[in-house]
């Protein structure tokens, strides 16, 4: 038997439920399975769970969610404070690649005694969006450390770097963290080589008539020392996008973008 916390904390009378790492890793583990399968896990099927995919409400039965994907890589942040997580995941099958950037939030039950998920946000890219190449996306992830700091920044500090980066679409003056050395993975393309000296900061449309980054909605793990904000690039003709930023004592050491662009009018760099 899988005794999980969203289950058996309902059934333990008196319990209030806490919004742990443990909690939040479960419904991150479950919801791989239920992509990897094609088969809904039961907390993602209530009727209360609102998805959206690609900046739009949709039915998550005619989701991606249905279709079992072969997932080759997924990487995880947790935030107790929002109560919510977000996971990474490529997928590299040449018939249907993917790479994929989802956040899950939860609530507390009415009663207090157990978790259940409330909204499932995915940003999925494939094939014909900005940069994709799942394959070549994989290759550069691989090389990166993702580990758990020494010394984590607050949870004010990440979301200001976060905040700060997107900020620079509409104000070249924005104080981002740039750290050195520094690699973005924007789709497939990679500003790093290896060099001590690599930067994040090429690339970036700025000045004051440059289109804002709206509807972000962030994961903030000060463990991981991680933030992601699914949000809508404006400039990009209102393009659904995920950033992931990676801090090192308080500075930028990668980035990552999910950016769809099948349907956007005007293509420029991100």
């Amino acid at each position: 038997m899988i005794h999980s916390f969203f289950v058996v904390a309902a059934l333990a009378s008196g319990v209030v439920a806490d919004c742990t790492r443990a909690a939040l890793q479960e419904s991150a583990d479950r919801y791989l399975e239920s992509q990897s399968t094609g088969e809904l896990q039961s907390i993602f099927a209530a009727d209360t769970v609102v998805y959206e995919e690609n900046n739009k409400v949709t039915d998550i039965k005619t989701s991606i969610l249905k279709q079992p994907l072969k997932i080759d890589h997924n990487h995880t942040i947790l935030d107790t404070t929002a109560c919510a997580a977000y996971l990474e995941l490529i997928i590299t099958d040449a018939r249907n690649p993917h790479v994929i950037g989802t956040q899950i939030r939860h609530n507390t039950t009415a009663d207090g005694s157990s978790l259940a998920v409330t909204k499932i946000d995915s940003i999925v890219s494939t094939t014909g969006d900005w940069q994709f190449n799942a394959t070549k996306s994989l290759s550069y992830i691989l090389q990166e450390d993702w580990s758990a700091p020494a010394a984590p920044d607050s949870r004010a500090t990440l979301q200001a770097a976060a905040d700060a980066y997107l900020d620079l679409w509409g104000n070249s003056d924005a104080p981002v963290p740039w750290g050195t050395p520094c690699e973005r993975m924007e789709g497939s393309s990679y500003t790093g080589s290896g060099s001590a000296t690599d930067s994040c900061n090429v690339g970036i449309p700025t000045g004051a008539d440059v289109l804002p980054v709206t509807g972000r909605r962030y994961v903030v793990d000060e463990e991981m020392g991680a933030v992601n904000v699914l949000c809508t690039m404006s400039v990009m003709g209102n393009a659904p996008d995920s950033h992931e930023f990676r801090l090192v004592g308080g500075k930028l050491r990668y980035v990552h973008t999910i950016t769809i662009m099948r349907r956007a009018k005007k293509r420029v760099p991100a």
